[in-house]
């Protein structure tokens, strides 16, 4: 884990810092053999409360062996693009309580399919020194408005000239999802492990528990 930058900065420097951060994005597949996947995801309570939750699974099973969750407050106004500066710490800090470091991460935001080339799953990746992937519902890019309806079709986000992430059917019958290589993976590798882990629903597994894992938090559900 790289201690990269502070995160109290303000909207010009959070660009800066994205624009300068992601020449070190590694787009290589440094997979190991994956055993361990964990997904991360943040729930908000009122205007000023977010709760982080990365939930772990042996892989290719998927059963879960280790979870965790943090609490914080909102450090960082929502803006579009800059996600990471508004969930990443709270992330880092979720991930800093897990017993079980997985072999590859999950988040609910983007990867290299980004205005500047670094999301949240790429800004993440590097700060943990971890092979990591985007997966969302929604786009920051122009993206194919149809894809074909049988589970696993895909197809790809182009910028500058290059593919960046992916269109992605993952169930039959509901929409897409899209996703991106964050750090130390490549493209056909990223949308491997998407459609890997997503079992009966539209969303991967490991990503599905920590959102649930969040939302219960948020709640009070869980202390």
């Amino acid at each position: 884990m790289q201690n990269l930058h502070s995160w109290e900065v303000d909207v010009e420097k959070a660009i800066e810092i994205q624009e300068d951060l992601r020449k070190h994005v590694i787009l290589k597949n440094s997979l190991p053999s994956v055993k361990i996947i964990g997904g991360g995801d943040v729930a908000y309570r009122e205007k000023d409360e977010l709760f982080g939750a990365i939930v772990v699974l042996s892989f290719p099973d998927l059963t879960v062996c280790d979870s965790a969750t943090a609490t914080g407050k909102v450090p960082f106004p929502y803006i579009p693009g800059l996600l990471s500066f508004r969930e990443g710490p709270i992330l880092i800090s979720t991930y800093e309580k897990l017993n079980i470091r997985p072999d590859v991460m999950i988040f609910e935001g983007q990867g290299i399919a980004h205005p500047r080339g670094f999301g949240l799953a790429s800004h993440l990746g590097l700060w943990l020194g971890l092979p990591s992937i985007g997966c969302t519902k929604t786009s920051l890019l122009p993206a194919p408005v149809s894809v074909g309806d049988s589970r696993g079709i895909s197809q790809f986000i182009r910028a500058h000239g290059r593919k960046v992430g992916a269109v992605v059917r993952t169930k039959r019958g509901v929409k897409p999802v899209f996703v991106s290589p964050g750090h130390r993976i490549d493209l056909p590798t990223s949308v491997k492990m998407v459609l890997a882990t997503c079992q009966r629903f539209r969303m991967p597994e490991p990503l599905r528990l920590a959102h649930q894992l969040a939302g219960r938090t948020a709640r009070g559900e869980i202390v």
